[in-house]
């Protein structure tokens, strides 16, 4: 990429596992808060709005909207209540279930995690907003023993 060349706001659809697992790479590290999920019975469908991390444009955060289709059932653990806490995501997977089914299963920091039950796996993300300097960027310590 040039500098100064603008980036095209991410557009993403997740028809199955391997699409959706490309949008949670996407997603890593992003941050919202427990009022920032919106579940619509009546529309059958899930939104998210999320600060997302932008690793493809070295330390940028954009705000960023995440909407499941087709969905029969949400349920959280071990998430918090209080609807401004802040919630980091770590990934996102999908089990799949009776075919073309399964759950979407959205993995938070501190061991939460929210459960999206799909007829079929329908999923959009899209960035909203210009982005802006993160003020941190993430980082992830090494799995395994401490050399200690």
């Amino acid at each position: 990429m040039l500098p100064g060349a603008a980036i095209e706001p991410l557009r993403l659809l997740a028809e199955d596992a391997d699409d959706l697992h490309i949008i949670s790479a996407a997603l890593q590290d992003a941050i919202l808060r427990p009022k920032d999920i919106i579940w619509e019975p009546s529309a059958r469908r899930v939104t998210l709005q999320l600060s997302r991390f932008c690793w493809e444009c070295g330390g940028t955060r954009v705000m960023s909207g995440m909407q499941f289709g087709d969905v029969v059932a949400v349920k959280s653990r071990r998430l918090p209540r209080s609807p401004d806490n802040a919630l980091e995501l770590l990934a996102m997977d999908f089990e799949p279930g009776e075919a073309p089914g399964g759950r979407v299963l959205l993995m938070f920091a501190g061991g939460g995690d929210l459960r999206i039950d799909v007829e079929c796996l329908d999923a959009v993300l899209t960035d909203l907003s210009e982005r802006w300097p993160a003020r941190v960027a993430p980082t992830h310590l090494a799995e395994g023993p401490d050399p200690a």
